[in-house]
């Protein structure tokens, strides 16, 4: 059985690698060949990342190309859609994921919804605020990344699976041999330079006063390409290869959000990759991280300037508290969020869909 996965974008982004590509040996095991179409290649979210612009040309082409292969009747048994077929464009256009009639197993995990009824303009609200309803309603299952998400595509598709994005735990994992004591301390962070901008620039002030008065340093993969580094702040180009040995070098992973509808549907892929590799978190008590994170247990919630500067300093201080926490996120990880264990659970929540479809 052949099964296309239709990504928003190609493999260089978090979203794509996690959610579908590296379940590709589990779709194996099971009877499919994975066919993988990005909507917007690599090359797109390249010159994102380093501050271009969106060419419309190359946008254009690429909406047409996927136009073109839903109308070529494509021999698959079953279609995986992450997000939207078109970003931005009306929602009769949605209804193409039927075209080639086969059953549509719908993912997303980002609450992109509001990238159109929450729109500061209103006629992106008026014509494209309930764009999304024809293709959750057509899909024959929802993948949904958390709760917020699912309470979203419940009324609109019969078939629901909460399924979290997730990490292998045999590539995410703490370093060997990692010191407990260390007088260059480490908050890390990781992202884009999108939540870069958006949850973290904010609070780097606080954030080099508690270093510079306990002793440490800020580590920070994928800032935007204009942050410059200084004293207490290490900036790491992100690359794929250089996240693991990036996470071990930390001890301790941060994840500030705004409480915003946006923010309440992310679903924590940054505290499960600190997790992972055995560190102690703090987050916001926005979302998912709520569930994620088990107060006093595998990390901090934190609300205020206050709570984030006494959660910080007390995971700074104490090396035995850091070993206990990360060895808690750790084993959440390994039970709740690891590929080792929704491997198996997604290739036969696909495997059904496609048997079904093939008996309709």
């Amino acid at each position: 059985m052949k099964i296309a996965v239709l990504t928003k974008y190609g493999e260089l982004a978090a979203s794509t690698r996690q959610r579908f590509l590296q379940y590709r040996p589990f779709l194996s095991e099971t009877g499919f060949e994975m066919l993988h179409r990005p909507l917007l290649d690599d090359a797109y979210l390249q010159r994102l990342y380093v501050g271009h612009s969106r060419q419309g040309r190359h946008v254009a082409a690429c909406y047409i190309d996927r136009l073109r292969w839903l109308l070529s009747s494509p021999d698959v048994d079953i279609l995986w859609l992450h997000c939207e077929l078109f970003p931005y464009l009306p929602g009769l256009l949605e209804r193409l994921s039927g075209w080639p009639g086969k059953p549509v197993v719908f993912d997303f995990d980002d609450a992109i919804f509001h990238n159109y009824d929450h729109h500061l303009k209103r006629q992106i609200r008026r014509f494209l605020g309930r764009k999304l309803h024809s293709t959750i309603g057509a899909a024959e299952m929802a993948f949904c990344g958390n709760n917020y998400l699912a309470e979203y595509a419940r009324p609109l598709c019969s078939q629901i699976e909460i399924v979290p994005t997730i990490v292998d735990t045999e590539i995410f994992r703490p370093s060997p041999g990692k010191r407990l004591v260390d007088l260059s301390k480490r908050i890390g962070w990781i992202g884009t330079p999108s939540t870069w901008n958006k949850y973290l620039l904010g609070m780097l002030p606080m954030l080099n006063q508690i270093v510079a008065l306990n002793g440490g340093q800020i580590a920070v993969m994928g800032a935007d390409r204009k942050a410059e580094p200084h004293t207490h702040l290490d900036l790491v180009e992100w690359s794929e290869e250089g996240e693991v040995p990036f996470l071990q070098t930390l001890d301790v992973g941060i994840m500030p959000l705004s409480d915003t509808p946006w923010a309440r549907g992310k679903c924590g892929y940054k505290l499960i990759q600190y997790m992972a590799c055995g560190l102690p978190v703090v987050a916001s008590p926005v979302g998912v991280n709520c569930e994620i994170v088990e107060h006093g247990v595998n990390g901090f919630l934190a609300e205020t300037d206050g709570e984030w500067r006494s959660a910080i300093k007390t995971l700074l201080s104490d090396a035995n508290l850091r070993r206990r926490m990360g060895a808690a996120g750790r084993k959440k990880v390994e039970d709740s969020y690891s590929l080792q264990v929704w491997g198996p659970r997604v290739a036969q929540m696909l495997r059904r869909v496609a048997d079904e479809g093939r008996k309709a």
